[in-house]
């Protein structure tokens, strides 16, 4: 009996390992930058608000405009007050001196000129130091208009934005994989955010509390001796009742 011989399975030609081998690769890179994209597009937008407008706190102007007639060349008894309080704030808010911009080349330019010493007479008053004002002279943009006197000074301000950008399509769109994710939309809260940043009175509050004000001494001893003999702590109405104005009904 004679001993049969082993089947042994044909071999491929190296052209054909070399071509299944760079298909494997192909496909696998395919389904690798397909993941990534999908990936991308799905986290390049953050789901919440505060993170795609997110507020921030940064240096700007707090300006105030004077109108200063042609022939009048002083400030009315309003625009006083509003200089007064202007250095009042700048005292409170201010990151740096307040820069008056002077007319320059308009039919009011004399009539400014005129009340700037009133101005800074004004501002020295509110507690501004001499060196804390500078004067520099603007030309507009067309010179017959009635050009302002500004005041200006920098600030911390808080702002969101820009709004109103729409990178994508909200209606049906098959070819954008966003639509398909249920996922808000890029310009959503944006108004919010952008209306509590102007609203907000100090933009260091958006950032850590204020400090905590001195406690009523006088009243927590008060507080502390009633509640140390066990009576009310509360306060004392003795003539509560007597703004009823009907005893109908008891």
């Amino acid at each position: 009996m004679t001993r049969a011989d082993p089947i042994t399975p044909p071999r491929r030609r190296p052209r054909a390992v070399l071509l299944h081998r760079l298909a494997v690769l192909l496909m696998a890179g395919f389904v690798g930058a397909c993941t990534t994209t999908a990936r991308e597009q799905t986290g390049s937008v953050p789901s919440d608000y505060r993170l795609r407008h997110p507020i921030t706190v940064q240096e700007g102007d707090q300006a105030m405009e004077l109108f200063i007639g042609t022939n009048r060349g002083g400030l009315n008894p309003n625009q006083r007050a509003q200089v007064l309080s202007f250095a009042r704030s700048w005292q409170r808010e201010a990151t740096g001196g307040i820069v008056i911009e002077l007319p320059a080349g308009t039919p009011n330019e004399r009539a400014a000129a005129d009340a700037l010493p009133e101005v800074q007479a004004l501002l020295h008053a509110g507690g501004l130091p001499p060196n804390a004002i500078a004067v520099q002279p603007y030309r507009p943009r067309l010179a017959t208009q009635l050009a302002t006197l500004r005041v200006r000074y920098p600030r911390m301000v808080a702002s969101a934005g820009p709004c109103g950008l729409w990178p994508d399509d909200l209606g049906p769109n098959y070819a954008n994989p966003e639509y398909m994710t249920n996922r808000p939309y890029h310009n959503l809260g944006c108004a919010t955010q952008r209306n509590l940043a102007a609203m907000v009175d100090d933009p260091h509050d958006l950032v850590q509390p204020r400090g905590s004000t001195p406690i009523p001494s006088a009243r927590r001893s008060v507080v502390l001796d009633k509640y140390q003999k066990g009576q009310p702590t509360g306060g004392e109405y003795p003539k509560e009742d007597k703004g009823k104005i009907s005893d109908l009904g008891k």
